[in-house]
């Protein structure tokens, strides 16, 4: 790894983003580590001045700790008797030149991407599964949850992004390649191509799996048309296209991916009875055989000679529960066919993935179920919730939920339609509310619900606003406990706060019930 300031002049030249460069000594140079956090800068790193927050003084503290070069988008005082290379943009910089100095691990590894606002995360450890089937337990990972690197439990690492920074990503896929791995399942945030994390990474495969409000704030996407955009990046750099056919905005979708990869090349998928959009076949089919509260079962075939040659296609059952599941399980099993796996070991590496904070259950004696679920926006609570009223037969559904600060700020609007749709109890607490007030995010909330078809409790304790949901409840009554899933952390003010989990704190909870 490393790479010489020539390098760095001619990469950036070439993309037209270097405006100009202030050059001390030799071109020669070769630097042997690169950082945009000035507290991690040894001697001879190459420093990047990333970020709207970012601060003069973090280049003054990168040169006393031994960085030799910066990157930014004007000239600073503080790097003065530095090699300078001023871009027009930063993180596309810092992209290319990441790639570059991780001497490009994606050229190593097949890369299978996932986008959509709902999904990602499901498909992705999906995909994972079953490719670890057929390569030894080699399939790397980046994903909300966690980012896999190896094939060791000490190099699963917890996320703290859906797709980390550029610099970070080319890290990890390094890192990745160096442990052995072969193949890499990841998700594609919108805000990556907003804010330019995966910029000049190309994908083996794509998938855009559906789309739907999210992720419209001040802070995010201005207008959904800019969060539609930033998805369609994907497909735009994808050698292979995968697309749900019953996606919104179908036209706009298919049109993205096909403007830039051979139509042999896009492959589409639906359930069974949904019709074909006008001029296009459906490659695969899913048929719904069973979706009950322990397992689900369907049937995958094929409707295209393109898809026939993939040999992936049967029965297949799932530890998932929830019919929603199935769309991303056929994604999953398309983008594991394309990378060479072949059925039965996709239908056996699939069945038995477990995916932390996602429908995890609880019995609480004298009370009602509890299921934690990271469901976190519109479209994944109303398929959640719809699932178990559902298969409960029209339970009392209480839902514990709270919606994200300083992003997202849609959510907040659409928690309060699905829970007037599909719940009679609510109790709205904290999920991560950064630099806004708790009290103003849950009142945002509030004021969308509908207080004659669901009894709000506003309790921003949100171990105490568990309790109080499972203490109330009744035998035969749901308890959700949504948004955070797996998630051991509350984001508060720029500082991570340490959270035991929602279901550590539900089973806390139950012993003391059972006193």
């Amino acid at each position: 790894m490393g790479l010489t300031l020539d390098a760095c002049i001619l990469i950036l030249k070439e993309h037209h983003l270097l405006k100009s460069s202030a050059v001390q000594d030799k071109v020669s140079q070769k630097f042997t580590s690169a950082s945009y956090d000035s507290r991690q800068v040894t001697a001879n790193t190459l420093f990047f001045c990333k970020g709207e927050n970012f601060r003069p003084i973090y280049l003054e503290m990168a040169k006393n700790n031994g960085a030799t070069v910066y990157v930014a988008e004007q000239p600073y005082a503080e790097g003065k008797g530095m090699h300078a290379l001023i871009v027009r943009n930063i993180r596309k910089a810092m992209a290319l030149l990441a790639a570059a100095f991780y001497d490009f691990p994606q050229d190593d590894l097949f890369v299978i991407a996932y986008t959509g606002t709902k999904g990602k995360t499901t498909s992705a450890y999906f995909t994972k599964g079953m490719l670890d089937r057929v390569n030894d337990g080699h399939t790397a990972m980046s994903s909300t949850v966690e980012r896999v690197l190896g094939p060791k439990p000490e190099q699963h690492i917890a996320s703290e992004l859906t797709t980390p920074e550029s610099l970070d990503l080319f890290r990890d896929m390094r890192t990745a390649v160096d442990n052995g791995m072969t193949h890499l399942a990841m998700e594609v945030s919108s805000q990556a191509y907003k804010k330019n994390r995966v910029f000049g990474l190309t994908y083996d495969v794509g998938f855009f799996l559906n789309i739907s409000p999210d992720h419209i704030g001040p802070n995010e996407h201005p207008t959904f048309a800019d969060y539609l955009h930033c998805k369609l990046q994907l497909l735009v750099n994808s050698r292979k296209c995968v697309i749900n056919a019953e996606t919104d905005y179908f036209n706009e979708v298919y049109a993205a991916a096909t403007i830039t990869t051979e139509p042999d090349s896009v492959y589409l998928f639906a359930s069974a009875d949904f019709p074909a959009p006008e001029g296009v076949k459906i490659d695969f089919r899913y048929q719904s055989e069973e979706a009950d509260l322990s397992k689900s079962r369907f049937k995958l075939t094929a409707g295209t000679l393109k898809a026939e040659q993939l040999r992936i296609t049967g029965e297949y059952e799932l530890d998932l529960i929830g019919d929603y599941n199935e769309s991303n399980a056929c994604a999953a099993i398309i983008g594991a066919g394309l990378a060479g796996a072949t059925y039965p070991d996709t239908a056996k590496g699939i069945a038995n993935v477990q995916i932390p904070g996602r429908m995890e259950k609880l019995d609480i004696p004298g009370h009602g179920r509890v299921y934690v679920d990271y469901a976190h926006n519109y479209a994944s609570m109303v398929a959640l919730l719809s699932f178990l009223k559902k298969e409960y037969q029209q339970p009392r559904i209480l839902v514990v939920v709270g919606s994200p600060g300083d992003k997202g700020v849609s959510r907040r609007e659409g928690f309060a339609k699905a829970l007037n749709q599909l719940a009679q109890r609510a109790f709205i607490t904290n999920d991560d509310p950064g630099f806004e007030e708790p009290i103003d995010i849950a009142n945002q909330i509030v004021a969308g619900i509908d207080p004659q078809k669901v009894k709000v409790t506003i309790e921003l304790d949100r171990a105490e606003a568990i309790e109080l949901a499972i203490t109330e409840s009744q035998p035969g009554d749901i308890v959700v406990l949504a948004g955070k899933g797996s998630d051991d952390e509350q984001k508060v003010r720029g500082v991570n706060t340490p959270w035991p989990t929602d279901m550590a704190v539900a089973k806390a909870v139950a012993a003391r019930l059972r006193g």
